[in-house]
């Protein structure tokens, strides 16, 4: 039988809780204390960013140790606003793409553009919109910089809980079928538990990956639009420009706490306790531990609040509409067939007309000699990008491997690769400057690595994660065959890990085109680098206010994204939902 977790199908009132069992004992008050602490720092930071914004005229951000603690919660409390919209959004979409047909249709296509539009492309046209809707609150502010956050985490985790969906165990479709679960018991019962490992480690990624971009968020320039949010990425920001080392040193520290920080009180419980939701037919010898995840475990009344709470959930989801068969149809009625036909030409008729609508935009505004000239640095780009993702996945496809089937050395690991992924790329280009500078290096070519420093963790982390799903009784099988070296690789764990290496290579495919808008442009102090490509084009028409530029940059970008993900990615996506999955 295997060890995911079943559908509750008795839907009998429960018994009553015995009064012992709602005594707290020591461990809730641990928790109790814990969870206070939280609310209140949740409260104080939602009063400053509250403020009035003329507070962020002059010098908002100075570095002055003493008020690190205070940037350090602010940044916090964006990041972690920003990943549970970020849930919400994949919970959401990746359901309706990976359910309905029509939807992924758009979904899907629109997820590859959407990760390909860099984090500057957002807040060129988003900063004014938000500032509007709070005018002189800091709100306003807040909120562009926390959908900038948004914009480089969700669509990792969109295409994680898709990618899991689509590629749900048939046996257990048939057994949701058989006992007619109804949408939301089929949702909470089969496919999120099904889906839990993969999507913590992509949310732990992304929650690490928004670090890298939290300096362009937080410290935001669009034309004559100059705005600095108090947080570590303003912080950065400020010490890069004065060339002011132990203030950098400062922050980076104080970043590496806060990541140490939230992986022991949130992440590592989590892995703990979604490990029970591995797919395997024999149980697992090595199990992730998390000492707040045994507290947890430990603590009396949680526990049994925690039961009232998940009985509450199945019984109204048991009052919700069933399945009327359990045999799902065969064939589509004709009807259905000429409606998906009819949703078909509705979509491409909106993207003919989008597509027209760029063309005249760039006709009228800029001449066709901007549009080779873009696609030119576009191919750059793309050559830069092919080459990093290749090397990156030689390295750390073997790595990730290693680490995942061995969860004492990943439980170890785990806050050491996301401080790795979250160390912002940023600090270390001021060390690439001098040295291009110092040896006279080409900047075209030595400064294409900074491009991978942020994104080469989506494919670690998810290859971690697949390993870690890898099911336990295939391993013992192949140990039983003595597969070994090579024919292991092609015919064992490769296959396992294919789903989540194409989305990890995916989604480091889409943040490196993301990242060249960085990492193509390069400064320390009054130094000035740049490398040839489409990003320092895009980031260059948006330091200058040229619209037309930026939408004709991002267009580019995207065609050559959504192009790369269909040539590419998409078949790997087909690959692994028809041979390779579990059954």
């Amino acid at each position: 039988m295997a060890r995911l977790s079943q559908p509750r199908i008795d839907q009998r009132p429960p018994l009553p809780l015995r009064s012992a069992g709602l005594r707290p004992n020591p461990y809730d008050l641990a928790i109790f204390i814990v969870v206070g602490a939280a609310f209140v720092v949740l409260a104080h930071g939602a009063r400053e960013m509250a403020q009035p914004i003329g507070q962020l005229a002059g010098e908002p951000v100075t570095l002055d140790p003493a008020n690190l603690p205070e940037y350090a919660l602010r940044t916090v409390l964006r990041m972690f606003a920003a990943i549970i919209a970020s849930l919400v959004f994949t919970f959401v979409v990746g359901t309706l793409a990976a359910r309905s047909k029509r939807a992924e249709l758009v979904i899907v296509p629109a997820l590859d553009i959407l990760q390909s539009v860099p984090v500057l492309g957002f807040l060129t046209f988003t900063v004014v919109y938000f500032i509007n809707l709070f005018p002189g609150n800091q709100l306003g502010a807040e909120c562009a910089a926390i959908f900038a956050i948004f914009t480089s985490q969700a669509w990792n985790m969109a295409f994680s809980f898709y990618q899991s969906l689509r590629t749900l165990p048939p046996d257990l479709e048939e057994a949701a079928r058989h006992f007619r679960l109804s949408a939301w018991l089929r949702f909470w019962r089969l496919e999120a538990p099904f889906a839990a490992p993969g999507l913590i480690w992509n949310t732990m990624m992304s929650m690490s990956g928004g670090w890298f971009f939290v300096v362009a968020s937080e410290a935001i320039t669009v034309g004559d639009t100059t705005i600095k949010l108090p947080g570590i990425g303003s912080w950065l920001a400020v010490a890069i420009d004065r060339k002011d080392v132990p203030a950098v040193l400062m922050a980076v520290g104080t970043m590496a706490l806060v990541i140490l920080a939230y992986d022991q009180l949130l992440f590592r419980p989590i892995v703990a306790w979604a490990d029970k939701f591995r797919f395997e037919q024999t149980a697992s010898q090595r199990r992730p531990r998390s000492w707040v995840y045994d507290i947890w475990r430990h603590a009396r009344l949680l526990r049994r609040l925690t039961v009232m709470a998940s009985t509450l959930t199945g019984w109204l989801g048991a009052q919700l509409p069933r399945r009327t068969s359990p045999v799902a149809a065969t064939e589509r009625p004709n009807l259905t067939r000429l409606v998906d036909r009819l949703w078909l030409v509705v979509v491409l008729l909106g993207c003919a007309w989008a597509l027209w609508r760029i063309v005249q935009f760039v006709d009228v505004s800029l001449g066709w000699h901007d549009v080779g000239q873009a696609f030119g640095l576009g191919l750059l780009t793309l050559l830069r990008v092919v080459i990093l993702i290749a090397l990156a996945s030689l390295v750390w496809v073997p790595i990730g491997v290693w680490i995942g089937l061995r969860p004492n050395v990943a439980t170890r690991v785990q806050p050491v690769a996301q401080f790795l992924a979250a160390f912002p790329a940023n600090v270390l280009f001021p060390i690439a400057v001098v040295a291009i500078v110092h040896w006279r290096l080409d900047p075209d070519i030595w400064l294409s690595p900074l491009m991978v420093l942020g994104t080469q963790w989506y494919i670690l982390f998810n290859v971690i994660a697949g390993a870690s799903a890898f099911p336990t009784d295939l391993r013992e099988a192949a140990a039983l065959f003595r597969l070994r070296s090579w024919q292991w690789w092609r015919k064992v764990i490769l296959p396992g890990i294919l789903p989540y290496y194409v989305t990890g290579a995916l989604t480091a495919t889409g943040g490196s085109w993301n990242a060249s808008i960085v990492a193509e442009v390069a400064s320390w102090g009054t130094t000035r680098l740049e490398a040839a490509g489409l990003g320092a084009y895009i980031a260059r028409a948006s330091a200058d206010g040229d619209y037309a530029r930026v939408v004709l940059g991002i267009a580019v970008m995207s065609v050559m994204v959504v192009a790369c993900n269909r040539v590419v990615w998409r078949p790997l996506y087909r690959l692994a939902e028809r041979r390779y999955r579990l059954t």
